[in-house]
Order: structure tokens, then C-alpha cells, then sequence
């Protein structure tokens, strides 16, 4: 039977399903899209272009590694720029995955964490868009963050890193913080050896 046009891209929509749950955490995110497309040509120039809208279009324009190096580039001053950028993009795999390479070394050494970085094939084969989003969400909120004159744009697009927060932590508040996951620990290490005999005791089969 066929589904009226209007009904067949439309998937049931049952609660909170894995599916769904999995699209919050690691969805790709087109406002994100807009809003990173908007810092990268403001904070680059004009000359970067405009990519098509949505994920591929997206991932096209910066798959090459260029426009990534560019902007990881002009957060830093003339004369200290991190990565080599060629005169011609480069057309030869391995060395557009080296041009973004370079890009994710430039990155974390500007402060980028590693639980925030894309890993060269989540965006060289489109693994997962969403982690590109993040690592350049993170790059941006640090460019805003460091406000040393080289991020360019509305600020507003990104959130400050949360650096001045950790000041407002008391000694107290922390070692009590400890003493929490200390508990939790200990608590788990009672569980799991619960029901464990002693190594090289019979287990007790009770007929």
C-alpha cells in the first residue's frame, strides 16, 4: 500500500525511542550549521565561498582541510600561524586527510580538548558531522573566550568556556567532591564482589 506523500518520509513517533535518543546526542545540528558557515566566512573572508546547505554540502566545503586551516589560522597573529596552507588545494586524498590533520594538531595545541575533536574520518567520510560541529562550537567558544583581538564576529555566537567558574570552588567544595566519587567507588567495588567465590573454591550447586 502506498503512503500519501506527505506520510512517507514521516517515521511513527513513539516516545522517547533509541533512535531518537541517539539523534540528541550525536545529532548534526543545521542552525549549528548556519551559525558555524556564518563565523567561518566572517572570521576567514569572503574567498572561502558559501557551501550548500545541510550536512553534505557542509562537509564538502571543508573536506579538503583548507577552510578548516584557514581559520585555525586567523586566530592567530601575522607571522605565528600554525598550519601551511597551499596555494592550490590539495586534490590528492592523503593529503587533503594531512591538511586536516594539521588542522586538529593546530587545534588542540590552541587549547582544543580531546574529548572535543573530530577524528580525520568522521568528516573525510562523513562519519559524524555532529563531531565536527563540536570541535569547531569548542574553537570558536575559545577564540571568544581568549578575547585577544583575533576572533571576528558576534561573540554571541558562542558560549565563554566556563575558565572563571573553576575559581568560584572552595577548598572544601572540592574535597568534598572527592569524598563523593571516593564513596561511589568504594560502593561499587562492594557490589561487584558480591556473589564471587574465592578463587579455586567450588561453586555450591545447590540440587
Amino acid at each position: 500500500m502506498m503512503l500519501p506523500p506527505n506520510m512517507a518520509n514521516k517515521g511513527p513517533s513513539y516516545g522517547m525511542s533509541r533512535e531518537v535518543q541517539s539523534k540528541i546526542e550525536k545529532k548534526y545540528d543545521e542552525e549549528l550549521e548556519e551559525r558555524l558557515v556564518e563565523w567561518i566566512i566572517v572570521q576567514c573572508g569572503p574567498d572561502v565561498g558559501r557551501p550548500d546547505r545541510g550536512r553534505l554540502g557542509f562537509q564538502v566545503w571543508l573536506k579538503n582541510g583548507v577552510i578548516l586551516s584557514k581559520l585555525v589560522n586567523s586566530l592567530y597573529p601575522d607571522g605565528s600561524k600554525p598550519v601551511k596552507v597551499p596555494e592550490n588545494p590539495p586534490s590528492m586524498v592523503f593529503k587533503q586527510m594531512e591538511q586536516v590533520a594539521q588542522f586538529l594538531k593546530a587545534a588542540e595545541d590552541y587549547g582544543v580538548i580531546k574529548t572535543d575533536m573530530f577524528q580525520t574520518v568522521d568528516l573525510f567520510e562523513g562519519k559524524d558531522m555532529a563531531a565536527v560541529q563540536r570541535t569547531l562550537m569548542a574553537l570558536g567558544s575559545l577564540a571568544v573566550t581568549k578575547n585577544d583581538g583575533h576572533y571576528r564576529g558576534d561573540p554571541n555566537w558562542f558560549m565563554k568556556k566556563a575558565q572563571e567558574h573553576k575559581r568560584e570552588f572552595t577548598e572544601s567544595q572540592l574535597q568534598e567532591g572527592k569524598h563523593v566519587i571516593g564513596l561511589q567507588m568504594g560502593t561499587n567495588r562492594g557490589a561487584s564482589q558480591a556473589g564471587m567465590t574465592g578463587y579455586g573454591r567450588p561453586r555450591q550447586i545447590i540440587s
